[in-house]
């Protein structure tokens, strides 16, 4: 008697992402995808806050290349990407950045001298208004930490969602397929953001990753995953609000479809490695570009309008780098702010340090 093996061929999953797009290049929007909440005066809020983070990148930058800073991350052509998953936020929410988040800074609400301190070296904890993180330089190790504070924010029934921003060279991280496997599991309320700039340092979006796209690799998780045009600060802005209203139930991805004007840092040169075509082509989707020129249409903006926001701007940030170099910091802070609570052996270290007046220099 013989057995007859039948072989039976089955799809075992299908998935798919969706790409959201409501303003195109020239300002044009879909009004069946316009979010019905946001009115005129949220898109000039917005667009003011764009121009806000373009002006204090330049005045870094300058600081930076006249000594006055460190090594510094612009966000040029990033503005969209930032600014629209920031207003979606609630005062409630936690935003955990990675180095190049300096627009989300400015739309949480922490003071300008704070960023321009943290340039200078004087990193330190942000106040607690700003409800977020410092600035993360490792790259995607603030992911694991994302997933365990929203985890936590689930644990303690708190209605507050945790959005962690990571590169696309950050998905190539073992952190971020951990963070998002242990999202997905205890269904935590946390939003990844991939700010896919098409570049990783010298390292080319397609050589990053063989996945068609990044937002796909949320399918492996478990959990939901779309893509939006970064430069879109309305369909950000629209993706960020929906992923948030929905990780209530579970966590969800987004990238960011966006481009890096300028360098990764200031101690790097594109040009070494990057096509000028290229970068051309991308100014052209300029971020800026396309809401000003929504702006223009409906006569919400004109010239007038944003010579007078330059200047106010310009005093803001001048008044903010004179406030941060006039700064004189703390010492007790490298004891104080170590642990939750200082140990004895740190309140012993700082007794001395205080007893032979070690701070100007006169102890040994």
């Amino acid at each position: 008697m013989y057995l007859i093996g039948i072989c039976v061929e089955q799809e075992a999953f299908e998935g798919k992402i969706e790409y959201i797009q409501v303003m195109d290049e020239d300002g044009n929007v879909d009004e069946s995808l316009f979010p019905k909440e946001l009115k005129d005066q949220d898109i000039v809020g917005m667009f003011k806050y764009m121009l806000f983070a373009r002006a204090n990148d330049a005045k870094t930058l300058s600081l930076q290349r006249q000594g006055r800073a460190v090594t510094y991350a612009p966000l040029l052509g990033e503005e969209a990407t930032q600014i629209g998953s920031a207003y979606a936020m609630r005062k409630q929410d936690i935003f955990v950045p990675n180095f190049r988040q300096h627009g989300v800074f400015l739309m949480r609400g922490l003071p300008m001298e704070w960023m321009y301190l943290y340039w200078r070296g004087y990193e330190e904890q942000l106040p607690k208004n700003v409800n977020g993180e410092a600035i993360i330089v490792p790259v995607a190790t603030q992911m694991p930490h994302a997933a365990g504070m929203a985890y936590a924010q689930k644990y303690m029934r708190k209605d507050s969602a945790v959005i962690a921003y990571v590169g696309d060279g950050g998905t190539s991280e073992g952190d971020f397929y951990e963070a998002l496997n242990f999202a997905g599991v205890w269904k935590a309320p946390m939003v990844a953001i991939i700010e896919n700039n098409q570049w990783a340092i010298s390292l080319p979006r397609e050589k990053q990753s063989a996945s068609k796209t990044l937002a796909q690799k949320a399918i492996a998780a478990g959990i939901d995953g779309v893509q939006v045009d970064g430069n879109d600060v309305i369909a950000v802005y629209k993706a960020t609000k929906e992923a948030i209203e929905k990780s209530k139930d579970g966590p969800m991805l987004i990238e960011c479809i966006t481009y890096r004007l300028g360098m990764h840092t200031t101690a790097d040169d594109p040009t070494k490695y990057r096509p000028d075509e290229e970068v051309e082509k991308w100014k052209k989707r300029d971020p800026l570009i396309r809401v000003r020129n929504y702006l223009v249409k409906k006569g919400l903006w004109n010239d007038q309008i944003e010579k007078e926001v330059a200047e106010q701007q310009a005093k803001e940030i001048d008044a903010a780098v004179e406030r941060a170099e006039q700064f004189k910091e703390d010492p007790k802070s490298m004891f104080t702010n170590v642990y939750s609570f200082v140990p004895q052996t740190l309140q012993e270290e700082l007794d001395e340090a205080e007893k032979n007046n070690y701070w100007q220099g006169g102890g040994k």
